[in-house]
Formats: C-alpha cells, structure tokens, sequence
C-alpha cells in the first residue's frame, strides 16, 4: 500500500512507497504523522520544493459498504490510463444506527406511561428540513464525506468521480411516454426473466436444476388471481412448471415444508438497500460538489463494462477504480484497507440487561489516565506480572486504572502507550490474494 507524505507544514505531497517512507525515516528526513492510514510528514520539504501530480478520488456508493479508490491519472493518445494509490472499503452502520434509536424511543416511551423523569417532546423540531435523511441514511453520507475530507488532506486530489445512477433512455427516446407502456419499457419480459433468472441464481427454485432451459412460473398462478410482479415469479425447470401446474405453492410443496419455508423467504427479500441508495445518490453528489472540486457523475452500467474489459476482480474497491471514463486502469500490488464506521461512543452513561433493566452505570467523564475507550495503544509490561510481554490493539479505560488491551485484560495505565486516537473507525488489511496481472 503506497505511504501518504505530508510536507513539514501539514500539506499533501504525492504518495511514495513503503520502501522509501521507510529510508526517509531512518535518514531523520521524516516523522510518522499517523498509524492507519499510514502517514508520514517531512522535516526537511515544503510544497513548493515539491512536483506534486494530480490524483482522482473515486467513489462506489453501496448501501453496506462504500469502495474508495485513490489513482494516478496517465493521459494517453487513446485516453486517461489510472493507477491505483489507494484502495478502501468503507462499511457503515446504518443498521446500527437504526436499532439504537429504536432502543431508545423504548426508553423514552417507557418513562413516559410510567410516569417517570423523561425529556418533554420539542413540538418546534417537529417539521424536517428540506433534503432532511433518516440518522441511519445519514451515517452512511456521513461516512463518504468525511473521509472525502481526510484524503484531501492526505493527497492532492484534483477531481473526484462517484458512481450516480445512470439516465433513463427510454424516457429520453420518447419524452410523452406514460402509465403502463412507461413502466414496461421497450425490453419488457426480457429485463423482467433476467432479474428473476439471478435472483434465483440460475437453478429451479423446486429442484435445484441448473444448465437447464428455464421457465417463469407464477407462485400464485393467474388462475387464482396471481398477477406478474416479481414477487409473485420464480424461475423453475419445465417438468417442474407441468407438475405444479394451477396449484398453490403450499399445495405444491405440502411434503416438503423447508423448502417452502425457504422460497417464501426469498420471495420476500426486502429492498431496504435499494431503498437507502435511492435516498442518498442525489444528496451524496450535491453534498460532494458543495466541497469545491470538480465532480463527475458515472453510470453502474459503465463501471461493469470497465471492470469486464480490463479483467478486474469483484469487489468494492476495484468497482470505484472502474469509475468514469477511462481508456485503462492498474490496481497495483498493494491491499485493500478495510475501514468499519465504530461511532465515537454513546450518549446514554446506563448499561441495561436485555430486559431494558440497568445493570450498570459508565462514568460520566470518558477519559481516564489521558486514554479513551477505543484508542489505539502499545502496551510494555515488565516481567514477572502475570500480562507480561508486549500488547497491541485497542484500549478499554477503567477508573481503577486497570485497562483491557485487545483480548488482554489487567493492564496498568502506566504500562501503555498512545499510538492513535479513537476517530470513529476500525482498520484492517484485506488478506492478499492473487492479484490479476498488470494492464
């Protein structure tokens, strides 16, 4: 993974590899500015002693996990050629967030029909602003934004690209078009066949067959009233489709109540995560233009195409290579750092057991010794106590003094030592695996 360097007033400078942040800090020429990402800020260099080359910061919006690419741009006589500096994957908690405020209307509904101390409803902060985003919604934007601002800082990014959802061509070959024929569209059955054909991942929903021509058969069939919405089709072989005929999936399946259980289930897949990028694709591009630099808008389809044609793997980090226009594109031979959003801690100071009963009370100040729950932290313990040897990982803070290091519990708070502080994430190296070859 290529090192970010800082110049000894805090401005980005281009990246450099391991090997020579390593030999610039056994020269004395440069100090680690941070851990995860790795960072290091010269002693002896400004920016204007420096060649600095643009960087494009690429973006793959997912509703779980957002894939952030940082590339060299190389223009070319057939077009712009991108190297890879900087591959991230970033997963929210969006979910999180939703089962914590549920949690806590609980509470509040609880001290309210007990009678008890409760906040009184605000009436004034009952109309939402316009452009207003659920809290669930609006960690996930959240996320992108603040990490766009990070690597600002890190690199020097001219542009960015982002992965917005792509035109609507039909609409744009006739303007007038509406109700039915609209919905249908000029490949209507065949887009239809091909989406349940991968949601059933290409098998016989009743059989498991594959290599097999495939048919769509109406799980409530039309002569009970079933109608064509997707919910209501599963692909099937034919011999499949001739014994089930008119009857009813329960009656189809009646000796078989697992694999009704199961196709019931997957007929009911929510679209939450269609859903929260259909929320946050316009907001994420006007909040991303609004920070000054030129943005450009791509299609999902393009980035397919890219990462078919240029023999990219699958994964989050290579689809926001694949981003916009680009005539080529070198992944390069680092890994992908994985970053999960942690959050920053909780309000509520009450620990509750599963009942919603408390069970336990946090101290009111987070901090203790000068080390916060979450931090990043060396630990030396001298021989001959029992935590003996050398700990690293993050921190949990007792008052007492005695902290868990890791999986590592009774460490003194004198034995430890900072290395970064809590800033709402958690990082880890994706394994290596076998990199395609160059391009």
């Amino acid at each position: 993974m290529s090192v970010f360097v800082l110049d000894h007033h805090h401005r980005p400078l281009d990246p450099c590899s391991e090997k020579r942040a390593r030999l610039l800090r056994e020269r004395g020429r440069a100090v680690v500015h941070r851990v995860k990402p790795y960072t290091i800020r010269l002693t002896d260099r400004c920016v204007q002693e420096s060649v600095v080359h643009p960087y494009v910061l690429k973006l793959d919006p997912g509703s779980k996990t957002t894939g952030v690419a940082l590339a060299r741009e190389e223009q070319t006589p057939s077009g712009a050629v991108h190297h890879g500096v900087f591959l991230a994957e970033i997963a929210h908690r969006g979910m999180q967030v939703h089962e914590r405020l549920q949690k806590r209307a609980a509470y509040r509904r609880r001290r309210r029909s007990a009678h008890l101390r409760y906040r009184s409803p605000r009436f004034s902060n009952r109309r939402q602003r316009k452009g207003w985003l659920p809290p669930s919604i609006e960690s996930r934007v959240g996320n992108v934004l603040s990490w766009t601002a990070r690597l600002r800082s890190f690199c020097p990014i001219s542009r960015i690209a982002v992965e917005r959802t792509k035109f609507d061509p039909h609409l744009l070959q006739n303007p007038a078009i509406t109700n039915l024929e609209y919905q249908r569209g000029t490949l209507f059955g065949w887009e239809l066949r091909a989406y349940v054909l991968a949601t059933w991942n290409f098998q016989c929903a009743y059989c498991g067959a594959n290599n097999v021509p495939f048919e769509l058969d109406h799980v409530v069939p039309r002569s009970r009233h079933g109608s064509d919405r997707v919910s209501n089709l599963v692909a099937c072989c034919r011999s499949c489709n001739e014994r089930k005929g008119d009857q009813s999936l329960e009656q189809f399946l009646a000796g078989r109540p697992a694999l009704l259980a199961r196709i019931q289930a997957q007929r009911k897949t929510p679209l939450r995560d269609a859903a929260a990028m259909n929320a946050t694709r316009f907001a994420l591009f006007e909040r991303l233009r609004a920070i000054g630099l030129p943005v450009e808008a791509s299609s999902g389809g393009r980035t397919s195409w890219n990462r078919e044609r240029f023999g990219m793997p699958k994964s989050h980090a290579c689809d926001a290579l694949c981003v916009g226009q680009i005539a080529g594109v070198d992944r390069g031979r680092g890994r992908t750092l994985l970053i999960a959003a942690t959050g920053r801690g909780t309000y509520c100071r009450t620990n509750v057991d599963a009942s919603g009963f408390p069970r336990g009370y946090l101290p009111r100040n987070k901090q203790a010794y000068g080390f916060q729950t979450g931090d990043l932290v060396e630990a030396h313990v001298p021989m001959p106590r029992k935590t003996a040897g050398r700990h690293r990982g993050r921190v949990a803070v007792r008052t007492s003094g005695s902290f868990r290091v890791g999986r590592v519990d009774g460490i003194g708070w004198k034995d430890c030592r900072m290395v970064q502080r809590v800033d709402g994430y958690d990082y880890q190296l994706q394994e290596q695996a076998a990199l395609p070859p160059r391009r």
